[in-house]
């Protein structure tokens, strides 16, 4: 088994976000054996640390096209490039200064981040590093993009990018990862934008710092401006940018990875599957809590507790909970009760009461009550109605002593019917 690695001096790179715009110089420091990968923002007072795992992921739909991580003090966008970099150069533990919210862009590649860390040299720590190999098949769905990871031997990744475009339909390629395939093959491949899609991204305030040098603009007839670097540079960056999606589950993997036209969004979500498989293989993972364990944390009782079952519960970060709705729920009686629609507002009450499993496990919370203190950003999308299976995943947000925020999301055979970011106070019972 290979050592931990990092990196032997400091080096600095400088350019602007691709999406902000925003000036940024970033320096990259060795760090000691265990510590991980660690931003640190540096033009923020008391310089806060974010480290890069999945703890720390902010919502893709909220940073659409990047990668992004945070907590309540700071965050960093657009990290995929500098962490595929990392993850195939071996690089374990390693500070990343920052003085603005975005790493750069620089050619729109890993490329530049490459040189820089070979630059800087590499250094075996004196601790194995980790690997986890994937034990059972994960998959998941989402339209029409899909991913899969299967037990492998080795980390390679089979990847389909298919777009309604001439020049951007079925492009496939399969790769085993490694310093050398990403170094020759994949690390050079740039971000691309459609050019329909190019004046809608800047009007959202997206890719301000973007340019035909960094971003293959991509016309019905050619690239605008550029050349391509290889025939499939699309899908090449397709791979590059999942590879440092999925180094943010926190540690080197063994799997097959096979993805058909997946983003950022669908990325970390597997990032985070594969997390979890890990935490339950190590028994970190607390599974299946059912009502009678639910009514030990939460004071909820009939006919107001609306959580069944958590399935998935990571204390104070993420919990999964589901909710089996019945024509016998007392609500039908009287809301339309001529075509049964369970009300919006105990949908999302079904979804806090998940939140609060999630936060009053934690030890520093047990004990106490959550209240909600607002409801943010609440849409319902579709109707639930009797025989539908809800199923509530919550993820924490800003997390303090006396109030918690939580983003959740509530489906019904995979598909969202709702979501919300729920504030409470947490209050001594």
């Amino acid at each position: 088994m290979d050592n931990q690695q990092t990196i032997k001096n400091p080096v600095t790179l400088q350019g602007a976000g691709i999406h902000t715009g925003n000036k940024v110089t970033l320096i990259l420091s060795p760090a000691p054996v265990d510590s991980g990968i660690t931003f640190i923002r540096t033009d923020i007072a008391g310089a806060p640390r974010i480290k890069a795992d999945v703890g720390s992921l902010l919502l893709a739909s909220k940073l659409s096209r990047r990668s992004s991580i945070g907590n309540e003090q700071a965050q960093v966008q657009t990290v995929e490039h500098l962490m595929a970099a990392l993850s195939c150069l071996g690089v374990d533990n390693i500070d990343i200064q920052i003085d603005s919210n975005e790493v750069p862009g620089l050619d729109g590649s890993a490329a530049n981040f490459v040189q820089a860390l070979e630059k800087s040299g590499l250094v075996q720590q004196d601790k194995p590093r980790y690997v986890y190999s994937i034990k059972e098949p994960i998959c998941i769905q989402e339209g029409a993009s899909s991913i899969a990871v299967l037990p492998a031997e080795e980390f390679k990744v089979s990847y389909t990018l298919d777009y309604d475009h001439p020049l951007l339909s079925a492009q496939f390629l399969e790769i085993a990862v490694n310093n050398e395939s990403f170094k020759t093959f994949l690390a050079p491949a740039r971000t691309f934008c459609l050019e329909s899609e190019a004046s809608e991204l800047q009007n959202k305030g997206l890719g301000l710092g973007a340019n035909y040098e960094n971003t293959l603009v991509v016309s019905k007839t050619g690239v605008i401006k550029n050349k391509l670097r290889f025939e499939d540079e699309f899908v090449r960056h397709k791979i590059l940018d999942l590879i440092g999606d999925l180094y943010l589950a926190g540690c080197p993997i063994k799997g097959h990875v096979v993805a058909l036209k997946s983003g950022h969004a669908l990325n970390l979500r597997i990032a985070r599957k594969i997390y979890e498989q890990r935490l339950t293989q190590e028994g970190k993972l607390e599974e299946a809590m059912d009502v009678n364990q639910i009514m030990k944390i939460l004071p909820h009782r009939e006919p107001f507790l609306f959580v069944d079952r958590i399935t998935h519960l990571e204390k104070g970060r993420r919990a999964v909970g589901i909710k089996n709705v019945t024509i016998n729920d007392y609500f039908f009686r009287g809301h339309f009760p001529g075509r049964p629609v369970m009300p919006g507002v105990l949908i999302l009450e079904a979804m806090a009461q998940v939140g609060g499993v999630m936060m009053l496990e934690s030890p520093e919370n047990r004990g106490k009550l959550a209240f909600f203190m607002a409801i943010d950003n609440a849409k319902f999308r579709k109707v639930v109605v009797p025989g539908d299976q809800l199923v509530f995943e919550v993820v924490a947000g800003k997390m303090r002593s006396k109030m918690g925020m939580v983003h959740g999301t509530a489906k019904v055979d995979g598909k969202i019917v709702a979501e919300a970011d729920l504030m409470f106070a947490l209050v001594e019972s």
